[in-house]
């Protein structure tokens, strides 16, 4: 088997996987009890958040936990635009945003907020003096991702930071799911940055837990009521053996930093001077600015869903793009966005790798490419 599918997922690391069933086998209080096993489980969970904390280089308040990017997005979104609906209503995304971002927007549009698209050019960078045009008096929020999920993109984070400088009211998020321990941090959680949004299982950690990383002094309105969990701001009891594996997976992700985008680097760069050999092959991830992990590809007149069932047959998995949106068969977004043709944007497929993955693997790709595009090619 060849799994070139880690911007979808990722395998859980097998120390985390023990951390998580040592952790759920042993440590049975609730959080917040005030017994002793209480105590134990609040113990455990402050660490794990003081880990994360060190790792990012921020305060141990600055983290919150929450079951993953999805809701992370939804959170800084709905939040902002409840805690500072009395300061304005105006709201700024990016066209390439993930639907978790796009469609939080759009229903916030539906509640009578208004919503603004910074549009990228044509190798999907947000063009941040578009964004900049944008800003007006009550702009409460701009959301742009650090790295865009489809193609790799990393995105003028900086840029856009130094815009905002000048406008310290105006909440700044970044969704950073493709991004930590694929890209150097500072590019993408600059000072100006107030949120950015993190999900476990996309560096090798378990499924349904993520975290918020919440600037001290910023303030958003809870997602979720109740128990008061998480410093009264998301009531529910914590997936502690979830987030405690997570901590360990987030750990061992950024202690090999360094050497996997380089080792990423070297096999993307392999495939993509293969593929670009083929007269039908067409390249939609560039190379300068775009993360090392993520190359998006098409073959003229082959469907990216047909392509990626053929590969499927010879145990090589990757996807049409976002992982979240294949099932549905639309367009890629971001291809859309980029303003690239309906015919040739459903040709789309995503290879994303991570350090498991081996140039041996990467040969073994373009023999089975090779021999699906002479196919095809026939056929065609």
């Amino acid at each position: 088997m060849i799994y070139f599918d880690n911007s979808a997922t990722t395998a859980i690391y097998p120390s985390a996987l023990d951390t998580y069933v040592k952790t759920s086998q042993r440590i049975m209080g609730n959080p917040s009890s005030l017994h002793d096993l209480g105590t134990q489980a609040n113990r455990l969970l402050q660490q794990a958040r003081k880990q994360i904390a060190e790792l990012l280089s921020v305060q141990d308040n600055e983290i919150y936990f929450t079951s993953g990017g999805t809701e992370g997005d939804n959170w800084v979104l709905k939040g902002t635009a409840i805690e500072k609906r009395d300061y304005g209503n105006h709201i700024i995304i990016s066209s390439v945003e993930h639907p978790a971002v796009s469609r939080t927007a759009q229903q916030l549009n539906e509640l009578g907020f208004e919503v603004s698209i910074a549009p990228v050019d044509s190798k999907g960078f947000v063009q941040v003096d578009k964004l900049a045009e944008l800003i007006r008096p009550e702009t409460i929020l701009v959301s742009v991702m650090g790295v865009n999920n489809e193609m790799g993109a990393i995105q003028p984070i900086v840029a856009i930071s130094e815009i905002l400088e000048d406008y310290p009211t105006i909440h700044f998020h970044v969704d950073a799911v493709q991004a930590i321990g694929k890209v150097d941090q500072a590019k993408w959680l600059t000072p100006r940055v107030d949120f950015a949004t993190f999900s476990a299982h996309k560096f090798h950690g378990p499924r349904g837990v993520g975290f918020i990383y919440w600037k001290a002094g910023r303030k958003l309105a809870p997602l979720l009521n109740g128990g008061g969990q998480e410093n009264g701001q998301r009531a529910t009891t914590e997936n502690l053996p979830g987030i405690v594996a997570m901590s360990r997976a987030l750990r061992l992700h950024l202690e090999r930093k360094a050497e996997r985008p380089n080792h990423t680097a070297i096999i993307r760069q392999y495939l993509k001077e293969a593929l670009a050999s083929y007269d039908k092959v067409m390249i939609f991830s560039g190379d300068e600015n775009f993360a090392p992990h993520i190359l998006t590809f098409g073959i003229k007149g082959i469907r990216g869903e047909v392509l990626v069932h053929a590969l499927e047959e010879k145990q090589i998995f990757v996807s049409t793009t976002s992982a979240c949106s294949s099932r549905k068969k639309v367009d890629s977004s971001t291809l859309h966005a980029m303003n690239v043709p309906h015919d040739v944007a459903t040709t789309a497929i995503r290879v994303s790798l991570d350090e498991a993955n081996t140039m041996a693997e990467a040969e073994q790709f373009m023999v089975i490419i090779n021999h699906l595009y002479e196919k095809f090619s026939k056929i065609n």
